[in-house]
């Protein structure tokens, strides 16, 4: 496989306040390769949104990264996002690496057209004047199959359906030709039938352009349908890692196994309850000792994974936290 275009070693991201630290990414490592999709899959707080922002240096107050590498290939060489000054790493972000976020309704601004919005960013990044800008805006639109672009360049976000809006926001974060676009949840509160839509508008850009993706969701299905690289994250940490055809055939961690039984299959006999995982993710700041998943784990070694964190076991980019692996190994 080729070198990868971006890679993430060891990162850490706390938040500080009064009540104590919370590790909210605690020793992530993943690698992502051009024209190729990275999963990043998991429940609710488990850290996936705060390790994008991170990697976009994007990481709110009181939030920031505390340790690691994010090493972005540029050419013939490497350079660690986390030591660029202020200046340069704003030519990064849009620039080089964009980020799709959750909701857009709450990520345009209300005042303001559409078209004023990608024009805005277009005009950031490329030397355009206002005129090449705006052609540019109604070009993207068009490109993300935005219907009648001309006339939706001039409209404001309330006014097209959650759809269009997504379309919108795709548009925005290709505006100028990143290399990696990071997708955070991106068909949320989406019916199915736009979901879809979205989905494939994603995998044809990629096909189109080259661009790396990483993919942030709880959605195994999306999963299956989307990603060539996956990683699972639990409580900050990557459990396990691999190629999608590795974790969907062969899953090593009780808690990815847990996952891929949650979903819904075409076999599964009429009106059967689906499995559930016991308990929810701990709070931040009543972190279990040991394996940070044993409170919840079936597959329990007890006087084991009360006492330590099992290390990563493995090849590099097929990986498991998991004392069931190491006693195996």
């Amino acid at each position: 496989m080729a070198e990868p275009i971006l890679s993430v070693r060891g990162l850490h991201t706390q938040f500080a306040g009064p009540e104590g630290v919370v590790r909210a990414v605690d020793g992530v490592d993943f690698d992502v390769f051009e024209s190729r999709t990275l999963g990043v899959v998991g429940e609710s707080g488990c850290g996936k949104s705060v390790a994008a922002r991170s990697i976009l240096g994007i990481v709110e107050k009181p939030g920031r990264v505390v340790a690691g590498q994010i090493m972005l290939r540029t050419g013939d060489r490497s350079i660690d996002l986390l030591t660029l000054p202020p200046e340069r790493m704003r030519g990064i972000r849009g620039g080089e690496i964009s980020l799709v976020f959750q909701e857009p309704m709450a990520s345009f601004s209300q005042y303001y057209t559409v078209g004023n919005q990608i024009t805005e960013a277009v005009r950031l990044h490329m030397q355009l004047d206002a005129a090449a800008a705006r052609a540019r805006a109604i070009e993207l639109l068009d490109m993300v199959g935005v219907p009648q672009p001309k006339r939706r360049v001039d409209e404001y976000p309330f006014q097209l359906s959650g759809g269009l809006r997504q379309r919108v926001m795709i548009a925005m974060a290709l505006a100028c030709d990143p290399r990696i676009l990071i997708a955070d949840e991106p068909t949320t509160a989406l019916d199915v039938t736009t979901q879809a839509q979205i989905l494939d508008l994603l995998r044809e850009l990629q096909a189109r352009r080259g661009l790396a993706i990483i993919l942030i969701t709880h959605d195994m299905g999306v999963i299956a349908e989307m990603a060539h690289d996956v990683v699972v994250m639990y409580l900050g940490r990557a459990v396990e890692s691999g190629t999608v055809k590795e974790i969907f055939s062969a899953p090593r961690h009780p808690y990815t196994r847990a996952l891929l039984r949650s979903i819904p299959t075409v076999l599964a006999k009429p009106r059967t309850r689906l499995p559930t995982i016991a308990g929810s993710i701990p709070h931040p700041f009543n972190r279990p000792h040991g394996c940070p998943y044993h409170p919840r784990c079936s597959e329990i070694i007890a006087g084991v994974c009360e006492s330590a964190e099992p290390p990563p076991v493995g090849r590099e980019g097929r990986q498991v936290r998991c004392f069931l692996e190491s006693a195996v190994a």
